[in-house]
């Protein structure tokens, strides 16, 4: 995702404690427990290598022959010897199992009462259920809560990976898998006049990750990639990981994501679930081939099919290509696209639509400024409506 929207492989999010360390900050109960043992071992080896090294070297000088002389027979036994470098090595071996396997345990059994979000990879991006209809692309958790992932994926194998938590689980198709992890160290949030100016410098594009080093919500926020080569776009599988102090922070960012905000017009929040729903990764706005058809001019064309035929471009045919996408596939193209039924609100829909109208001549035709204010004035209705019944 960040790869597309911003032309750079990585949002960079985690911190290196110091220039001296080889991993990112330790932010969750696992990473100190997995760093402990991966020095413990690297150091074990080192302790091991120079010795043996010394003595190859060593060995290799003082029993060097002149080319040509006859090699001579210098065979001895040493039982004691060969005893002590077989059996005390094999003390480190089982110390290292025991604690490798101690912490595979821990990592493998999730606990009672996790707090319990859905996952699904495909290509090229995230899609995590918060519950009640509410997806979005970013991964939004609990300070000091554990948090379980049940994950799935829509077509090949994918791999989460969190650095700064050290954890990581491949995502395999026609199967769920689950990881669990408990966060320890909050994703600061930067001041409101930061936020302001950054929003400025950004304008009206995708929100530049790499760039601001925090959320367009103002979270400072830890890596999630996808480490399983996964095709074209593999690199562009990265979201943000944003850890939060309470819930009743976290209900109030579901709570702000979970529906367009009724002062915002249809096509603005559809430009931005372009960007936030993964449809960046596979379509262009400039025209550009991707994996799917460029969103230049799509509206009102004629398409056409893979199977010979043609069809409009029109609302129906946006509107089924979002919900059944394998059932028109356009000509030259892969039938990759997953399914986003169930996924986006019969709103969502529409306000792509009208974000696609906005990229095409022959839709910019259709919507005038005073539709534009009916439809924004007609969903406000709406919801105070329902707002209204439901007290």
């Amino acid at each position: 995702m960040f790869a597309t929207m911003n032309n750079m492989p990585f949002p960079l999010g985690d911190q290196f404690a110091s220039k001296f360390t080889w991993f990112p900050e330790q932010a969750s109960t696992f990473a100190k427990e997995n760093d402990d043992l991966f020095f413990a071992i690297t150091w074990l080896c080192v302790l091991f290598f120079i010795p043996i090294a010394g003595c190859l070297f060593y060995f290799a000088f003082k029993y060097k022959k002149p080319k040509g002389a006859k090699a001579e027979s210098n065979t001895a036994h040493n039982t004691p010897l060969e005893l002590a470098w077989s059996i005390l090595p094999s003390f480190f071996l089982v110390a290292m199992f025991v604690y490798g396997a101690q912490s595979y345990l821990n990592r493998r059994t999730v606990p009672e009462g996790a707090n319990d979000i859905g996952l699904k990879a495909f290509k090229w991006g995230w899609a995590l259920d918060y519950g009640g209809g509410v997806i979005n692309p970013e991964l939004h958790i609990l300070l000091d809560e554990p948090t379980k992932l049940s994950m799935r994926s829509s077509d090949v194998i994918h791999s989460v990976f969190i650095p700064a938590f050290r954890a990581k689980k491949d995502v395999v198709p026609g199967r769920y898998n689950y990881m669990w992890f408990e966060a320890n160290v909050a994703s600061e949030q930067v001041s409101q006049a930061e936020l302001e100016a950054a929003k400025k410098a950004n304008g009206d594009g995708p929100w530049d990750y790499d760039e601001h080093q925090f959320t367009s919500d103002g979270y400072k926020f830890f890596d999630l990639y996808c480490t399983e080569y996964c095709g074209k776009n593999h690199s562009a599988m990265q979201t943000a990981v944003v850890v939060h102090r309470t819930q009743e922070d976290l209900e109030a960012w579901i709570k702000q994501v979970s529906a367009r905000p009724t002062d915002q017009p249809p096509a603005v929040w559809g430009e931005k679930l372009y960007s936030q729903r993964g449809c960046a990764g596979c379509h262009s706005v400039d025209g550009s081939k991707r994996v799917g058809p460029s969103f230049k001019g799509t509206y009102g064309s004629v398409r056409p099919l893979a199977d010979g035929t043609t069809v409009k471009a029109d609302e129906n045919y946006i509107n089924r290509s979002i919900l059944y996408p394998k059932e028109k596939v356009v000509a030259g193209y892969p039938p990759v696209m997953p399914s986003y039924q169930g996924q986006l609100s019969p709103d969502d829909i529409d306000s792509i639509i009208a974000y696609l109208k906005t990229l095409s001549d022959s839709g910019k035709a259709t919507v005038t400024p005073s539709d534009e204010a009916k439809t924004d004035t007609a969903t406000k209705t709406d919801t105070a409506t329902k707002t209204d019944n439901e007290n």
